[in-house]
């Protein structure tokens, strides 16, 4: 009992912490306390400070260093672009089909016996009635694609005519690997020839274009008169910059396979007039 008393007043116990001058002494502070005051300052700054640190733990810093918070953020960026993907997949699966049938019935490929089954008076007069519709949209259809036609012929005659009097010389000697072919998209010649073989001009111009892209790598295009552009792709070196003058023969290049577009060394040569592609093969022997 005796003892508990001793701590109780020792802890209850007030003491004067006096702050001095070191040189002369006088009294700069006086600061009162008692160890049960000094235990619940302390205590609760600890307290202040646990919960401090906790909060942050729980909140700013699990976000920075928590790599479960990057892990769920990346898992729910790959679900909305898979969803993405998926509604865009299913959307282009309706276009060509719808395409496809669209295709069948100009040409005729349609099994109408197929769909053959009884039908009342109304729905074979509203079939009558769309059977009509569809033939004035397919008759529109035939007279547009017909008149492109005759339009396209007219520009191939006109470029026939104008390029034939300009003399063309071979850009390189080689095999052709795949031709001109617009309903491929694929708007010039496939020249495959010996590695290092320099490149020539096929006419007098200017170049308006040298520099590297991506799909095409070291590419040159030269500008001659008759509104005629032509374009080298996938050279390995470039050996004239744009504003130079060439000549019919000159070397402009070097025979590669730079490019993404590109499955081996070759030149890929295009003949562009009037903004239209125009096959080589018909100005030129290779």
């Amino acid at each position: 009992m005796k003892q508990k008393n001793n701590i109780g007043s020792w802890l209850q116990s007030k003491y004067l912490l006096i702050i001095r001058h070191e040189e002369n002494f006088a009294e700069k502070a006086t600061i009162k306390f008692s160890y049960v005051k000094l235990f619940l300052v302390v205590g609760g700054i600890f307290v202040l400070f646990s919960g401090l640190s906790f909060l942050l733990v729980t909140t700013v810093l699990s976000k920075w260093y928590d790599p479960r918070i990057d892990y769920v953020k990346m898992n729910s960026t790959l679900i909305e672009m898979q969803e993405t993907i998926d509604s865009l997949m299913v959307e282009m699966e309706m276009k060509e089909q719808s395409l496809s049938n669209f295709r069948n019935v100009l040409n005729g490929n349609v099994d109408f016996a197929v769909f053959e089954s009884p039908v009342d008076e109304e729905t074979a007069e509203k079939q009558e009635e769309d059977n009509k519709e569809m033939a004035k949209v397919e008759e529109e259809f035939r007279k547009n694609f017909e008149q492109e036609d005759q339009e396209q012929i007219s520009f191939v005659n006109n470029a026939n005519s104008d390029l034939q009097q300009v003399f063309f010389f071979t850009p390189i000697d080689g095999v052709i690997s795949k031709k001109f072919s617009a309903q491929e998209s694929h708007y010039g010649l496939d020249i495959v020839a010996k590695k290092n073989e320099p490149i020539k001009a096929i006419a007098d111009g200017v170049v308006i274009l040298s520099s590297w892209t991506q799909d095409s790598g070291h590419t040159i295009a030269i500008q001659h008169k008759n509104q005629l552009i032509s374009f080298y792709k996938h050279n390995s070196a470039r050996l004239k910059n744009v504003g130079d003058l060439v000549k019919a023969g000159d070397i402009i290049a070097i025979i590669g396979n730079s490019g993404e577009l590109t499955d081996g060394p070759h030149l890929h040569l295009e003949l562009w007039y009037n903004g239209n592609a125009v096959n080589p093969e018909d100005f030129m022997a290779f």
